[in-house]
């Protein structure tokens, strides 16, 4: 199908229903022509992180179906899978057999050694602190083969995720025989997860390397080409590193978005934002809320030290049932960097804050992506968070089609489908268009988009004192909510 630029739903497979099957049930009765892509979280064995530490990309998770599901969603909207690019579980076949042949398995080269990597005598403490790391340890595990001897291997993430060795012929084969087969199953675009670990060099941070990085991301988006597919690297970083990447022509997502918005509905001013649209490139996807937490870093620098701290301080203040524990290690949480809670809880329940938040999304430059508890504006779920312990939990209801039947009903729902709707369909939202963006007071903004002649254009006024809108095409009034 390809690319098209329309909203994006995110969602697992089992979020929406309880597979595949009832998940293109339901987007077809609930939310008609306001999705036009879907970014299905990880629907293969899988052994943790909830799908991220994938056993094997050849096949669907049975509880969620099969490929044919798969492909058949994708003859109704575009579709974006995840590659694992740093990592694949220890449960794999490929890590399964290097544990019993050690030297002798064809997939000794897949895996990162963490004791060949270092010359000898290191790594020193300095080496181990200059690395760029997820947890408070050196980033390492030990593999115990059937010979009884034993090694180490680079260990970024979880337990259950070990890091590939992406200089290797062999993990390059790897990845174009998993490209083309996620292309062959429908994949427009291939997000590609954690790749900015997945470079390791020696006296660096082992953390988004120049120049390799570069080398590694152009063989992928040539594999990911010749079988049709578009990539977009997901990354968590300062806001330069997305624009490095835009300038080489990839998507980027704009993880900035959700804490600058925030930082506007809370202060009531507007001059950060706006500032932020400005910038913002158009070849990229924007988000609000994702799988993951609210994002901090993603704003150091958009933001001052002092509005990022007013930010995360309000969200704890105003937030609905958003308390600083649940982003810690006590709820497992694994980036200190993010604050779990949902989007609209963020904003303490309010359905006027929360369409708000939306509308500036909408009109942002770029193709939008909601994910599905935001689609629903759904609240925190402490039942899940508790009963599991999982910070970023709080965050991935499970909604039943009753559920989902009921929620369609509430006028902040309504509103987002009509909104996503009209964002889908108006030609002004065209990525080869433009945008203008005013401030005609502190409290207010004025976003201007418009295709490229010109022949149509839409405008959303917002007041963010006094909670108020007004969305034109081409100078006709729209109302959502």
């Amino acid at each position: 199908m390809g690319i098209q630029n329309k909203t994006m739903l995110i969602t697992y497979s089992d979020s929406m229903g309880k597979d595949l099957k009832e998940l293109e049930q339901i987007l077809d009765k609930y939310f008609g022509e306001a999705i036009g892509g879907v970014h299905l979280l990880p629907f293969f064995p899988s052994t943790g992180d909830r799908g991220f530490a994938p056993v094997d990309y050849d096949e669907v998770d049975p509880a969620f179906g099969d490929w044919d599901d798969v492909k058949r969603l994708g003859e109704k909207y575009y579709l974006m899978f995840d590659f694992m690019i740093n990592h694949i579980s220890r449960q794999s076949k490929y890590y399964k057999d290097y544990q019993a042949k050690h030297e002798d398995s064809e997939y000794k080269d897949l895996f990162l050694n963490w004791d060949k990597f270092w010359p000898e005598n290191r790594p020193t403490p300095a080496d181990v602190d200059l690395i760029y790391k997820r947890k408070d340890k050196a980033p390492m595990q030990e593999i115990i083969f059937a010979d009884g001897s034993t090694e180490h291997l680079w260990n970024t993430f979880g337990e259950e995720q070990i890091d590939l060795d992406v200089t290797k012929e062999v993990t390059m084969d790897f990845i174009k025989k998993t490209i083309e087969n996620l292309a062959a199953n429908g994949c427009d675009l291939i997000r590609l997860d954690a790749f900015a670990y997945a470079v390791k060099k020696l006296d660096t941070n082992d953390f988004f390397v120049e120049p390799d990085i570069w080398d590694l991301l152009d063989k992928v988006r040539d594999i990911a080409a010749k079988s049709g597919a578009e990539l977009l690297p997901e990354i968590h970083e300062h806001y330069t590193i997305q624009f490095k990447i835009a300038d080489h022509d990839y998507y980027v997502y704009d993880f900035a978005l959700p804490m600058v918005t925030l930082h506007a509905l809370y202060s009531k001013h507007t001059n950060q934002l706006a500032k932020w649209l400005k910038m913002s490139p158009m070849k990229q996807f924007t988000t609000l809320d994702t799988h993951d937490g609210i994002g901090v870093v993603d704003v150091k620098d958009i933001l001052t030290d002092e509005e990022i701290e007013f930010a995360s301080n309000e969200l704890y203040k105003v937030g609905a049932n958003v308390k600083r524990k649940y982003s810690s290690a006590e709820y497992n949480n694994l980036d200190i960097y993010q604050i779990n809670s949902t989007y609209y809880s963020a904003l303490g329940d309010d359905d006027k804050k929360y369409f708000l938040a939306r509308l500036i999304q909408a009109f942002a430059p770029g193709i939008p992506q909601v994910y599905y508890v935001g689609f629903l504006a759904g609240k925190n779920d402490l039942e899940l968070l508790e009963s599991t312990k999982e910070g970023r939990n709080i965050n991935r209801h499970y909604y039943t089609e009753e559920e989902i039947a009921q929620e369609v009903k509430r006028p902040v729902v309504k509103a987002l489908i009509d909104l996503f709707t009209f964002r889908n369909k108006c030609a002004a939202f065209a990525l080869d268009g433009g945008i203008e963006v005013e401030t005609p007071d502190e409290n207010s903004i004025l976003i201007t988009r418009h295709n490229a002649d010109k022949s149509v254009i839409a405008k959303a006024s917002i007041n963010l004192k006094e909670l108020t809108y007004l969305v034109t095409e081409n100078g006709e009034e729209r109302r959502f909510f």
